[in-house]
């Protein structure tokens, strides 16, 4: 191995540092180490027995190397291949991999070999050695002395992404040497003047290296300076996992948004890099829109959809049937659904779009009132209660049963049921305008005031005793009725001399039978009186004379 100083100003030898098999030169003293024609003689399951140096010593060939993908094989017995020949103490090692792997080394070193001095190259560490590392970029191989590497010797190296410069190129053993540590030094001596180059212009687009992910954003090194990507300028469709959109040693596009004079940091975007989606909803779209989505997250309050332009809306689990029992969205959707829905909201200032899919289906309500009308009696279940009644479901649409329509009898009232009862029901009421319905279960029953009018009409003298008294009247009781006798409908009784318990006596004088009340009149009733008082006076006053002459015999 010689190496020229001069070429490589930062590289420091100890008794470490060698390049193993890549620079054996006791090998290549014995004509091995190198590419050399062999021929296959023998092909088994594993290996393929190629004869090297003319047939003077055999090797084994792992059968893997001269298959394709589908693991058929490239050459057949008697075929003459190249192969990279090296020796240990027992047995030829034979590649034939590496032939190509040489080649293409060989043909990068001719490229760069009088203008490699600075030149940075990105890595991927593919094994260690006991001088260093082996590493890869442009898919040949190169020497990354254990020195030159600025690396912790923690197991955790390899398949790390690195960036590099080469220092050193041995043409007559085809090897290329780079520094890690020298590109990180050469970027610091160089950082103030790196930073303010990248300030300059911050509609570049630059391309960067993650060289580490966290809970808040991704670290990208950009021409030598390390920048954060926060997570919120990572995707239009808001913040995202970091972990998620990249991982360490990925290329990334980036902008520059800034430099935090305290931290000493720059700011990227990755975001920024791309054509901002929502100019083309706000060109575009609008509410009532119908639009094609994808379900692409599904929450238990509601599903995240992917509109196709690398940006999402929202539908609400609210949004999604018209069954208000819906309890999960995974029950309707499932996730990459492709979906119609219809745009109810857009918010460019918020970035928010909102969108249903219960809108796109026929309303319940509406296709209810085609088949049910005011008066038809339908079965129910009870999905609500509340303390003025209970929400009746039938079918998709709920209606209301107050407690004042469940019975005829007060003291009975619709919040005793139970969610889950099954109850027989009247449509007392449609509103489809408000889309409500009322119900009720009394109406199926005949009313006490239907009974009560089986036997008493207008005029009929009612007795009753006073269950209240208000300031506007009394209440009496006619039984299974109770009757209003308003303040001046009492004479000629004083209502101040009345109680409770008291039994008065009256005529109806009003039937609402919409609201099922009653009127009564004690003043009605002394009035008929005294007109049947007269009507028989003046039948009295009528006799002839003879009557007269006949009651005096």
């Amino acid at each position: 191995m010689r190496i020229n100083p001069e070429q490589i100003e930062s590289l420091e030898l100890d008794d470490e540092f060698d390049f193993e098999t890549m620079f054996n030169e006791s090998e290549k003293a014995n004509g091995r180490g190198r590419i050399q024609n062999g021929v296959i003689v023998r092909i088994d399951n594993e290996y393929a027995m190629i004869a090297v140096g003319g047939a003077k010593q055999e090797g084994r060939l792992p059968i893997a190397e001269i298959q394709d993908l589908s693991g058929n094989l490239l050459f057949k017995v008697g075929d003459q291949i190249e192969i990279y020949v090296s020796n240990n103490q027992e047995r030829l090692n034979i590649s034939y991999k590496r032939v190509e792997k040489l080649k293409k080394l060989e043909q990068k070193i001719n490229e760069i070999k009088n203008n490699f001095e600075g030149m940075v190259v990105d890595c991927r560490i593919i094994r260690k050695n006991k001088g260093g590392y082996i590493v890869e970029f442009d898919e040949i191989e190169a020497f990354l002395p254990k020195r030159e590497s600025a690396l912790k010797d923690d197991g955790k190296n390899i398949g790390k992404q690195i960036r590099a410069m080469i220092i050193g190129i041995n043409e007559e053993e085809k090897t290329i040497v780079v520094s890690r540590k020298k590109y990180l030094d050469e970027i610091e001596k160089n950082r103030e003047e790196n930073v303010q180059k990248l300030l300059q212009d911050k509609t570049k687009i630059y391309e960067g290296i993650v060289t580490k992910t966290t809970s808040f954003g991704l670290f990208v090194e950009v021409e030598g300076v390390e920048g954060l990507v926060h997570y919120t300028e990572i995707s239009y469709n808001g913040p995202v996992n970091p972990v998620v959109v990249a991982q360490v040693g990925e290329k990334v596009q980036v902008k520059v948004l800034g430099f935090n004079a305290e931290k000493k940091r720059l700011s990227f975007s990755i975001k920024a890099t791309m054509e901002d989606p929502w100019l083309e909803i706000q060109d575009k779209l609008e509410v009532g829109d119908t639009i094609r989505v994808v379900a692409s997250k599904i929450e238990n309050y509601g599903v995240f959809v992917d509109l196709g332009n690398g940006t999402e809306g929202f539908l609400h689990i609210s949004e999604i049937s018209w069954d208000k029992q819906l309890r999960h969205p995974s029950d309707v959707i499932v996730q990459g659904q492709e979906l119609d829905v219809e745009i109810i909201e857009i918010d460019a200032e918020q970035r928010r779009l909102r969108v249903s899919l219960k809108k796109m289906l026929p309303k319940p309500f509406a296709e209810f009132t085609k088949k049910v009308k005011v008066g038809d009696v339908v079965e129910g279940k009870v999905v609500k209660v509340m303390d003025f009644g209970v929400f009746v479901n039938i079918g998709e649409v709920d209606g209301l049963l107050h407690n004042e329509d469940y019975s005829w009898d007060k003291n009975q009232k619709a919040s005793s049921l139970k969610v889950g009862d099954l109850v027989k029901v009247k449509v007392i009421k449609i509103d489809e305008e408000k889309e409500k319905l009322s119900l009720s279960t009394k109406a199926l029953e005949e009313s006490p005031l239907d009974r009560f009018l089986q036997k008493h009409n207008i005029d009929s003298i009612v007795k009753g005793k006073i269950v209240d008294i208000k300031d506007f009247g009394i209440f009496i009781s006619l039984g299974e009725v109770e009757a209003l006798i308003r303040d001046e409908d009492l004479q000629p009784l004083k209502k101040e001399e009345l109680q409770v318990g008291t039994e008065v006596e009256g005529v109806i004088a009003h039937i609402d039978r919409q609201h099922s009340r009653v009127r009564v009149s004690i003043k009605r009733l002394d009035r008929i009186k005294e007109r049947e008082q007269l009507n028989q006076y003046n039948s009295d006053t009528k006799m002839t004379l003879g009557d007269i002459l006949k009651r005096r015999n």
